[in-house]
């Protein structure tokens, strides 16, 4: 009998530490997600006040336009014009999908690379209506691909530092393609760069990134390819359309 018990409370033990281990990781789940949530509600909140101050910018720029036409300064409000205009295309580039949680990542991707002296560009040509994929778990893809473009141009010494997101899609599939002019990435790191901790950083927290992108483009099914030489590294990321 003593024995009896002492296999049922192993078995028992055995199915409490298998539950505990479910519920830490669903839990560790839940925290990467709030975390992505939050990230993308201050982001929203952020690109909406950017629109409201450009919004409330436009009369003043209009006021300026035609105060410098009644004084016939033709030069110096053309000169105006492509500035304002080049600040509007900024905004303007990052709005175009419906997936407003990824339009605030855009906007807020935009100032921060502009913050670091690199010029980031955004092509859009895809609403992404029919995209399954968790708009949070995007917005982690397209983050940590950016985030990583951006820590290549930190040893590149080239002279203008281009970061590149092109959304567009196919008949099958959306597309995503993150390009970026800085450092050849070597052929014999490249299928090592996708596992947790590989990283040509030693500081501490590099390494995670593309392993995070990895498992949410495995997760869903999707598609990433890496192509790199001397003048340009490009990830490509493709998930399925929806029915």
């Amino acid at each position: 009998m003593g024995n009896i018990y002492l296999i049922l409370s192993v078995i028992l033990v055995v199915i409490l530490t298998g539950c505990i281990a479910v519920l830490v990781r669903n839990y560790r789940k839940l925290l990467g997600r709030n975390d992505a949530l939050r990230e993308s509600i201050d982001n929203l909140c952020e690109l909406n006040d950017k629109l409201r101050m450009d919004r409330h910018d436009y009369l003043n720029h209009l006021q300026i336009v035609y105060g410098l036409m009644e004084l016939e300064e033709y030069e110096e409000m053309n000169s105006y014009l492509r500035k304002v205009y080049k600040e509007l295309l900024k905004t303007g580039k990052a709005v175009k999908t419906s997936k407003p949680a990824v339009n605030a990542l855009l906007a807020a991707k935009t100032a921060e690379s502009e913050s670091k002296g690199i010029d980031l560009l955004i092509e859009v040509k895809s609403d992404l209506k029919k995209l399954q994929i968790e708009d949070w778990e995007l917005c982690k893809v397209l983050s940590n691909l950016i985030d990583n473009a951006e820590k290549a141009l930190e040893d590149s010494f080239v002279e203008e530092k281009k970061i590149r997101i092109n959304i567009t899609e196919t008949p099958e599939r959306y597309v995503f393609e993150v390009e970026d002019n800085g450092p050849q990435i070597p052929p014999e790191i490249r299928e090592s760069i996708f596992k947790k901790g590989f990283s040509t950083k030693k500081e501490e927290g590099h390494g995670m990134g593309l392993a995070i992108v990895s498992e949410i483009v495995s997760k869903n099914s999707g598609e990433i390819e890496l192509a790199s030489d001397e003048e340009e590294t490009v990830f490509t990321v493709s998930f399925g359309k929806g029915e």
